[in-house]
């Protein structure tokens, strides 16, 4: 699989070129793992996938796609944390450090996205925008949450974890979705990869299935799993399961399987997607707030204003 290749050295010199007052550095094993979750667990909702990923595999990982850094003020303490590579994250509590991270992603040229709260994604792109890769594609998302007390439906005899002969099935829905959501097919971009990572999801428990016949009828991935909160993504009913039932009663069995072992449920579904909308809603998900996702063109130079 593709793996983020910014040594330790780069990423460094990199964070050294941000605010003089601000100590902004790479986090590597060398940290506290600890420090880092504890600030991240201070809203962990909206930071389930930071956690998710740090606690499944390190500070340091090439699974993370990126590289984390933490941005401190003259005392030491926390003021903020972000993944910066494929994907990137921001979680900064003062201006100066939401502005540090832009900074230090302006020089990444192949990310994929930048995704997070709204208002913090408006803040970011403007410092970022100047500089940063251009916008390819941009994205409203409603989040969507769900904790105890959950109302019980009629159970899914056949839901279950997914396994790797299953793997066949997954993958072209999954690559579907991702090609709907940000106009990349990651079965065209990246298919040892793409294969790879849904294969290591499976293989820890991470994709729920409903298979009838041969067939896929449910699918959902726990993108992020923490004892906070579960991110759950890729959340698939079949065209003609849908006026059944099947994906009310197997995503209301899902989410309470999964507050038995975390405070909540959480997912991000696109403003466009009503159907999906009207399901999180039925099964008793509540609206949390707004999230901007921006796709980006790898590899330019170009500005956005």
């Amino acid at each position: 699989m593709p793996q983020f290749k910014e040594s330790k050295k780069t990423a460094a010199a990199r964070a050294r070129e941000v605010e003089p007052s601000f100590l902004v550095h790479p986090l590597t094993e060398r940290h506290d793992e600890c420090e880092v979750l504890a600030f991240l667990l201070e809203r962990p909702v909206r930071t389930v996938v930071m956690a998710g990923l740090i606690r499944d595999n390190g500070l340091e990982s090439p699974f993370n796609r990126g590289t984390f850094y933490a941005c401190r003020d003259s005392a030491g303490r926390l003021e903020g944390v972000a993944l910066i590579g494929h994907a990137t994250f921001v979680e900064a509590r003062t201006e100066p450090a939401l502005k540090a991270f832009a900074r230090l992603a302006q020089k990444e040229r192949g990310a994929h996205m930048i995704l997070g709260e709204q208002e913090i994604i408006r803040r970011f792109w403007n410092y970022y925008a100047s500089a940063g890769q251009t916008s390819r594609v941009f994205c409203r998302e409603l989040l969507f949450e769900q904790r105890w007390p959950v109302g019980a439906c009629e159970p899914v005899e056949g839901l279950r974890r997914a396994t790797l002969d299953d793997l066949a099935l997954v993958m072209p829905v999954h690559a579907a979705m991702a090609f709907e959501e940000s106009g990349v097919n990651p079965l065209d971009s990246d298919t040892q990869g793409f294969r790879l990572r849904c294969a290591r999801r499976i293989e820890h428990g991470r994709v729920w299935v409903l298979v009838e016949q041969g067939e896929l009828v449910f699918k959902a991935d726990i993108a992020s799993d923490t004892p906070d909160c579960v991110y759950i993504e890729g959340v698939y009913v079949e065209h003609a399961s849908r006026q059944q039932g099947h994906g009310l009663r197997c995503l209301s069995q899902l989410s309470r399987t999964l507050l038995g072992r975390s405070a909540a449920v959480c997912a991000l579904v696109n403003e466009q997607n009503l159907v999906a909308q009207a399901l999180f809603l039925k099964a008793g998900y509540k609206l949390r707030g707004y999230y901007d996702t921006i796709f980006l063109e790898r590899g330019e130079r170009g500005v956005e204003g």
